[in-house]
């Protein structure tokens, strides 16, 4: 199957309000143009700067995810054109994120990851760690970020019922955080799911997905 075809069927199979972002990681720029020509247009990448070389070469009307774990002294070569950070796991993170979005002159779309798995090599914030910066004078000074959701990955297991409970739990959160008012969020994304579990988080209450291998092939 080509890279087209892959993708077709993928978003053939997604309901309507559900947003696919390409992982497209460690993956020349002839297979990314593959799914661009088919009409892919958000890309998701875990490594800043291979998605800085990449957003150089590839047309301008590319929506870049950052998916991966962020060091915070990469932020500055993302930030002119980064459209959602996905990875976002400490206040520290944040306040770097929005240091950098006030330099370029925007607002950076991010979501807070949630550590929901049971292996300790996710990274993550806790419920408490999540309510504490979300109530946090630093945080709300912030005016160049906004929230929009939460992100989170499953234990790495074949274990459906856990993952669905993991999932779940997720969900649970953030309709614990979505009551909330918070002046710098607009909180209407879920991103979980990935090429093995993508329509198990879609029946738990996802909207935004992350596939890689079941379009570009394995890695």
């Amino acid at each position: 199957m080509s890279i087209a075809s892959n993708l077709n069927t993928i978003k053939a199979s997604l309901p309507e309000n559900v947003t696919l972002v390409a992982v497209s990681k460690t993956k020349p720029v002839s297979d990314l143009m593959q799914a661009y020509d088919a009409g892919q247009r958000i890309f998701g990448e875990n490594k800043i700067q291979e998605m800085v070389d990449k957003y150089e070469q590839m047309p301008k009307d590319i929506q870049w995810h950052m998916i991966g774990h962020v060091q915070s002294n990469k932020v500055k070569f993302m930030a002119p054109f980064v459209s959602l950070i996905h990875g976002v796991d400490s206040l520290k993170l944040l306040q770097e994120i929005n240091k950098q979005a006030v330099k370029n002159n925007r607002v950076i779309d991010c979501l807070l990851q949630i550590h929901i798995a049971e292996e300790e090599t996710k990274f993550g914030l806790d419920e408490n760690e999540l309510n504490e910066l979300l109530s946090s004078s630093e945080f709300k000074e912030m005016k160049n970020i906004r929230i929009l959701g939460l992100m989170g990955m499953a234990t790495f297991t074949e274990d459906q019922n856990q993952i669905k409970k993991e999932f779940t739990h997720l969900k649970s959160i953030f309709d614990s955080i979505e009551k909330l008012k918070i002046e710098n969020g607009n909180l209407n994304t879920i991103s979980m799911g990935m090429s093995g579990d993508y329509q198990l988080a879609i029946t738990c209450g996802s909207n935004m997905v992350r596939i890689g291998s079941s379009i570009f092939g394995g890695r």
